[in-house]
């Protein structure tokens, strides 16, 4: 039996776990998008892994990724622009215990978040990040973002946009990551069993979701990635387990403009989180949110 129905079991016997999950508010994301089957995969992945509300926090960051902080029912946090990961690993922090999900598009972790996604790799947050790509900033009408082709049209250009863009697996790669995978909202199924690997994961797992823009990235369209779209498992002598084999894929994506999909890299001897490297709290048992208490501070306010 092969994934999509072996899925489709499963999902039809906790049909009522996944529809616990759904709301009433209108959907407002634009006919096409990827953001449908995105949200769709990540519910299907919370009900495979038999999360409840109770379960899992799920962060957005600011645009199109963030409108479905009303659109699912669940715990969320909706935050800045280009701050969901600091926003998220708080929430980590102060629940460990809880399955923390933090998604953004690539305009606000490539620019405005940058630093913050730079240092979420290189602490190694546990948590799973959902990075939105169709290349521009869609919900502010399409301006170019720094994963833009060069040369594609977008709003707010003089006709093209002129830099050349970021690659998100050769930046992300050159951290030292601990998990890579790369998914495509045209494959849903594959890119639930992707997050469901995110949240397996014992540490910063980075799930780069390529999604179509029928609005605003017109170029990119769902043929688009079905013409550069490669399996990894396709890919003979390759070893998910290999940062040098990684860093070989992610320049050769990059030359050739081919997406490889599927786990990339996954770092099975890092063990250590970054809860344990918080020395103060080794000898604690109680979570933090637990250890919130009143205090009376007008000795402080006296002193003012």
């Amino acid at each position: 039996m092969n994934i999509k129905n072996t899925q489709h079991t499963v999902l039809y016997e906790k049909n009522t776990l996944v529809n616990s999950y759904e709301t009433q508010e209108k959907i407002t994301w634009c006919s096409g998008c990827g953001n449908h089957a995105i949200r769709n995969a990540l519910i299907d992945a919370l009900a495979l892994e038999n999360l409840t509300q109770q379960d899992v926090i799920l962060c957005y960051d600011i645009g199109c990724n963030g409108n479905e902080a009303d659109k699912i029912t669940a715990n969320t946090l909706h935050g800045l622009h280009g701050r969901v990961l600091p926003l998220a690993a708080g929430v980590k922090l102060a629940q460990p215990n809880t399955v923390v999900i933090a998604q953004a598009g690539d305009g606000a972790t490539f620019s405005e978040g940058i630093g913050h996604l730079v240092h979420a790799v290189r602490s190694d947050y546990p948590l799973v990040f959902l990075l939105h790509n169709n290349h521009n900033y869609a919900l502010t009408t399409g301006q170019p973002s720094a994963l833009t082709p060069c040369g594609a049209k977008r709003s707010a250009t003089d006709g093209h946009t002129p830099q050349r863009p970021l690659h998100p697996m050769q930046l992300i790669m050159s951290l030292e990551p601990s998990f890579y995978a790369r998914g495509f909202s045209g494959e849903r199924e594959q890119l639930t069993e992707l997050i469901r690997h995110g949240i397996h994961h014992h540490g910063f797992a980075c799930v780069e979701v390529l999604q179509s823009c029928p609005t605003y990235a017109k170029e990119a369209d769902n043929s688009y990635y079905w013409e550069r779209i490669r399996q990894i498992e396709n890919r003979t002598h390759y070893d998910i387990n290999s940062y040098a084999d990684a860093l070989i894929l992610a320049h050769e994506d990059a030359k050739n403009g081919t997406f490889h999909t599927g786990v990339l890299y996954t770092n099975t001897t890092q063990k250590s989180e970054y809860l344990h490297y918080q020395s103060t709290r080794k000898d604690l048992s109680t979570e933090p949110w637990a250890e919130v208490t009143p205090r009376d501070v007008s000795p402080l306010l006296a002193r003012l």
